[in-house]
């Protein structure tokens, strides 16, 4: 046990040499993640936009269309800057960005609210950002049920102000966003980039080591003690994961809990339980990034896989699109990648404040990951030791003569 211990040690040492001889991996491994969380969390830092430019087409032209343009042009999230005269009129000031936006009025508006007919607003977005669509849309929600509430109190005669107050809202009703106060974007989408940053700038470090050893037809001298001994395929894969998974604890300090502090997402889960979350989740996060990075034979290829995995990484996590609403078939593929458990394990506790118990599901499957990726990784690592080690090589001919 005392060799065993010895022989990881020195492993995890050489490699920490390895990574601060290198620049480039130095870069990867401390400077994008932590630069990079800044300016994702930066861009997004404003959640929520107000006074989106909009442009009316009114064909009713009636007091009615008058009193929804105004009660729309003074809500917060939307500023009305002008009318225009038809669809294509308006279309072309979107084109050329002084709106963002187009509310159109038909010509039966008026005629059909008299005669107790339902009507509509038609609201065309530029959908180059969804802040936009989400801005209008609510806005002209809120004024149409307030419109269509002060129609039915006149419409049922004037009685006393409590039976009008009655008729006006007949259910009281008051909105309260749960685990997002602000109702803002970056709340909910950036904690999620957060694991995966983690997890794929991690995945640029390893990949930029195996690549630079592969190109170089080499091995690192980690592969051996002190004496020149081969230290063997499981201790070589457990003392490297330890050292990126060591130099890992520190990084998730600064990106999942200082990054969300001085950003003020929301933060209600308890350090303790996050901490323990975290230890499987960067355990099978380093191994499967060590398998993965097997597939780069040269030192850039862990960037082009960077760029192809990570948009494919975050749409089948569940977070941009209902996890409920993905089949099952894509569930089963995303749960091989630890940042989809990870992903959903954090946020519940870190924003939604849950316990250990709460995420046990997903703390049991990334264990699962941790052990399936190290018998991965080790099977790699065996096969590299047999193909660029020299030593080794030797050790096969004096066995053959």
């Amino acid at each position: 046990m005392k060799r065993l211990l010895l022989d990881i040690y020195y492993v995890w040492i050489n490699e920490l040499k390895v990574i601060f001889k290198d620049p480039a991996v130095i870069l990867l491994f401390f400077i994008v993640p932590l630069a990079y969380p800044v300016l994702y969390s930066f861009i997004y830092n404003n959640e929520t936009v107000h006074e989106v430019k909009v442009i009316f087409v009114d064909d009713s032209n009636s007091s009615l269309s008058r009193e929804f343009k105004r009660k729309v042009d003074a809500t917060a999230d939307v500023k009305v800057i002008g009318y225009a005269s038809d669809m294509e009129e308006a279309r072309e000031a979107l084109r050329r960005k002084e709106a963002y936006g187009i509310m159109y009025i038909p010509r039966d508006f008026s005629k059909d609210i008299h005669t107790q007919q339902q009507t509509k607003v038609s609201v065309y977005a530029d959908m180059s950002s969804l802040l936009f669509y989400k801005a209008m849309i609510l806005s002209a929600t809120e004024v149409s049920l307030d419109m269509g509430a002060d129609i039915r109190v006149v419409e049922t005669g004037s009685g006393s102000q409590e039976e009008d107050a009655t008729t006006r809202q007949t259910v009281e009703n008051e909105w309260v966003p749960m685990y997002n106060p602000q109702n803002g974007f970056a709340s909910f989408l950036v904690p999620a980039i957060l694991i995966l940053i983690i997890q794929q700038t991690m995945f640029l470090g390893i990949a930029t080591i195996v690549g630079t050893h592969n190109d170089k037809k080499r091995f690192t001298i980690a592969s051996h003690t002190a004496q020149g001994k081969n230290v063997g395929a499981i201790k070589l894969t457990i003392g490297k994961a330890f050292c990126y998974a060591s130099l890992y604890m520190l990084i998730s300090v600064w990106v999942l809990r200082v990054i969300p502090y001085i950003f003020k997402f929301p933060q209600i889960g308890d350090p303790l339980t996050i901490a323990a979350f975290l230890m499987p989740f960067l355990l099978s996060a380093t191994f499967f990034t060590m398998t993965l990075s097997y597939f780069c034979s040269q030192r850039e290829f862990g960037m082009m896989l960077f760029v192809f995995t990570s948009v494919i990484f975050i749409f089948i996590s569940g977070i941009s699109w209902p996890w409920t609403e993905i089949p099952t078939a894509i569930k089963a593929i995303a749960y091989i990648v630890p940042s989809t458990p990870g992903i959903h394990g954090f946020i519940k506790i870190n924003t939604m404040g849950a316990t250990l118990n709460d995420v046990w599901f997903e703390y049991i499957a990334l264990w699962i990951q941790s052990g399936i990726y190290c018998i991965t990784a080790t099977i790699m690592y065996k096969w590299w030791i047999q193909n660029y080690d020299p030593e080794y090589k030797g050790m096969i001919r004096k066995r053959v003569e």
